[in-house]
């Protein structure tokens, strides 16, 4: 294993990443404390750590469980995708913290193993069906438990060491685990709020918070769902996929090519154009040149034609052909069959 693992690289922006990520949880971890000193006077340190630092693991995954769909719906979260690992294992860390606290302050000064004591000292709770009790005593800390295992494994496999390992598939499929852990989390707090507080508006909170999770992910598979459907449409009217909106930059052409022939594609004030590939002149790559003056130039001999109509600006005459163009979700397609010449195309608007 030693001979095959690589040091992660911990660039500016990973840096940065971590910095704002500490600097988050201490703060929450501090006005939490400070504001419970001052509105809740009296209350134990220890219980005030137990409770600070559920409140951080609960934030967090959260904010893990969001960076997802986000992602999804607008590609500016992207940056915080890529680096979801570090709130991972930073939330692992909170929770086992969490977990040993609340097992060594309750069950330490016990006879029997502290471990075993945090699931054996309620017995009561353990018969919650009956007629004298009820939900608030259904017990909360098996829930807390198997959510703990669950982040456990997913943060000591968060390198992509393990991820070449144990394979895409089985990798994905134990990070996806990370919705049992959301679900166990969830029980386990609601159910410990029943049993010690009274307060609807801690569960009316995490309400809000499971509403926002559920909801952009609804949003998101939504509006993938959209996308898959015109990419169908597309694929179904013969268009074919050609290249991606970000490989071309403004003013710039890129050479593509479908079937047997190769197409150039354009970009020019926010719009897509695709034409022939081949300059009427000397059979120059259309795509290999830019945009000047309005017109595509050829970079063979400076030969130049409109991008939308495929024709020599005046006095010339010169003409090749335009194709029919579509974009959906940043991916342009190409239609194989050309436009009558000198017909105006609009293009694909970005």
């Amino acid at each position: 294993m030693s001979g095959k693992y690589k040091a992660v690289g911990w660039n500016r922006q990973k840096k940065i990443y971590d910095a704002v990520l500490v600097g988050g949880l201490v703060s929450v971890l501090a006005a939490y404390v400070g504001g419970s000193a001052i509105f809740r006077p009296g209350f134990p340190l220890e219980t005030l750590i137990l409770r600070g630092t559920a409140l951080c693991a609960l934030l967090l995954l959260h904010v893990i469980l969001v960076i997802g769909p986000l992602a999804r719906l607008d590609r500016q979260f992207l940056p915080l995708l890529y680096n979801r690992r570090h709130l991972g294992v930073a939330l692992c860390c909170i929770a086992a913290v969490h977990a040993a606290f609340a097992i060594v302050y309750y069950h330490a000064l016990g006879v029997a193993n502290p471990v075993v004591g945090a699931f054996a000292a309620y017995q009561r709770d353990y018969a919650f069906w009956r007629e004298d009790s009820g939900l608030a005593h259904v017990p909360f800390e098996p829930f807390g438990a198997l959510a703990l295992v669950i982040l456990f494994l997913m943060a000591a496999t968060s390198h992509d060491f393990w991820l070449r390992v144990l394979g895409a598939s089985f990798w994905k499929t134990l990070h996806i685990l990370v919705y049992v852990a959301y679900g166990a989390v969830i029980a386990h707090v609601s159910l410990g709020v029943l049993q010690d507080e009274r307060n609807p508006v801690l569960l009316g909170l995490l309400a809000c918070g499971l509403i926002t999770v559920l909801g952009l992910h609804l949003v998101a598979q939504h509006q993938e769902a959209k996308i898959d459907r015109r990419r169908a449409d597309a694929e179904s009217d013969g268009f074919v996929h050609a290249c991606n909106v970000g490989e071309i930059a403004d003013g710039h052409g890129k050479s593509i090519r479908i079937g047997n022939e190769r197409r150039a594609i354009f970009r020019h004030e926010d719009r897509i154009y695709a034409l022939s590939n081949v300059c009427r002149h000397q059979g120059g790559p259309i795509g290999e040149g830019r945009i000047l003056d309005g017109c595509i130039t050829c970079p063979w001999h400076g030969w130049q034609y409109l991008p939308d109509t495929g024709t020599s600006p005046p006095p010339f005459h010169e003409v090749i052909a335009t194709y029919p163009v579509r974009i959906v979700d940043g991916r342009i397609y190409v239609h194989p069959t050309p436009n009558a010449l000198e017909t105006k195309c609009a293009g694909a608007a970005l």
